[in-house]
């Protein structure tokens, strides 16, 4: 059960935003991936995880960058791409080992990393990317 304080904080930052409620951590697939990822990427960078749910370094990184987009509040939208389900993105991005991680600026892909990085290294990666 949500404290009070903690409805109080999710109106407050549904109020601050317009009255809408951001998304900026999203599940994406082949069939949703050009609009949720290239087409959003033309107006907020969106970088992509494109991991596996059998995949140990994935469930390592997976709480880190929830994390940091939570921390960056809205400068980025972390879309998640689980390979298994989503074979066709992740054979037209080259998705060889996972995680693979890519920013999206402008509908093409600007930066990207491959393993379980920790969380000051992600943050850097992002501060240079942004």
């Amino acid at each position: 059960m949500e404290s009070i304080e903690e409805i109080k904080r999710k109106k407050l930052e549904a109020l601050s935003n317009g009255g809408k409620k951001m998304e900026n951590k999203i599940e994406v697939g082949d069939s949703d991936f050009e609009k949720q990822v290239i087409e959003r990427s033309k107006k907020t960078p969106v970088l992509v995880d494109f991991w596996a749910s059998w995949c140990m370094p994935c469930r390592i990184l997976g709480p880190t960058l929830d994390k940091v987009a939570d921390d960056y509040k809205g400068k980025f939208v972390l879309a998640k791409l689980n390979v298994e389900d989503n074979q066709q993105m992740s054979e037209m991005y080259s998705v060889m080992s996972i995680p693979s991680v890519k920013l999206f600026k402008g509908g093409e892909v600007v930066d990207e990393f491959v393993g379980a990085l920790p969380e000051q290294m992600v943050r850097q990666f992002l501060d240079r990317a942004l």
